[in-house]
């Protein structure tokens, strides 16, 4: 059996290995939040807005600082990429397929670099670009298994709101955060993750409370 993957995939089995291997194995999915419009929404105008600077062989503001770096030149490529439908994909020689769709790409000479936007609540932690390092690890191993050169690095880009100005407008700031990348670990996740799945049902995480209300529940009746 072959299997359809993706980043969020992998941060599943990260979270707990027996509700990943129900979600693919079995069809049993844990329950769904209602999902806010809010990141959708920005998500949509942050493409937009690096498209009208990447138009102009520019690149928007807050990436000035970046001297060596300027937009990605294959703009239909980079529309296929942005697609959650289709994104940077890639299939093994089992037919298994893994998927990531990227909100943007840069590059220096013939290297790209990902660039991904986060809009969060509150200014940044020291650690908060830690969350997304497989993330990134993931995309750039995509762009390598695809046949492109990437840097060992790529961009976070942090949106949060700083204040509400007199016309009702609200204000955000912005944060750039370069994170080096590892396709080794990517490699390793995936190579992880397929075994889980051609395996019998893991044990679930130790705070996994999905799995602990399955069995709550279970105990209750």
């Amino acid at each position: 059996m072959a299997y359809k993957l993706s980043p969020s995939s992998l941060s599943l089995l990260k979270d707990c290995p027996r509700c990943f291997w129900l979600h693919f194995r079995k069809g049993i999915k844990r329950p769904e939040h209602v999902f806010p419009s809010l990141p959708a929404g920005m998500d949509r105008i942050f493409k937009k807005h690096f498209d009208s600077f990447g138009e102009r062989g520019l690149l928007p503001p807050e990436l000035k600082q970046l001297k060596k770096l300027h937009p990605f030149e294959d703009k239909e490529l980079l529309s296929v990429w942005r697609n959650n439908l289709k994104g940077i994909h890639w299939m093994d020689k089992e037919g298994n397929l893994f998927r990531g769709a990227v909100d943007s790409i840069l590059q220096t000479g013939k290297k790209l670099v990902v660039v991904d936007c986060k809009t969060r609540g509150f200014d940044l932690k020291k650690d908060t670009h830690e969350n997304y390092r497989d993330q990134m690890d993931i995309y750039n191993w995509l762009l390598r298994k695809n046949g492109y050169e990437t840097e060992d690095y790529s961009l976070l880009l942090f949106y949060y709101p700083d204040k509400v100005n007199e016309n009702g407008d609200v204000l955000f700031r912005h944060k750039l955060v370069r994170i080096e990348t590892s396709t080794n670990n990517a490699e390793r996740l995936f190579q992880e993750a397929i075994e889980t799945l051609q395996g019998e049902m893991p044990e679930s995480s130790t705070n996994c409370n999905y799995c602990k209300w399955a069995k709550d529940s279970f105990l209750l009746h």
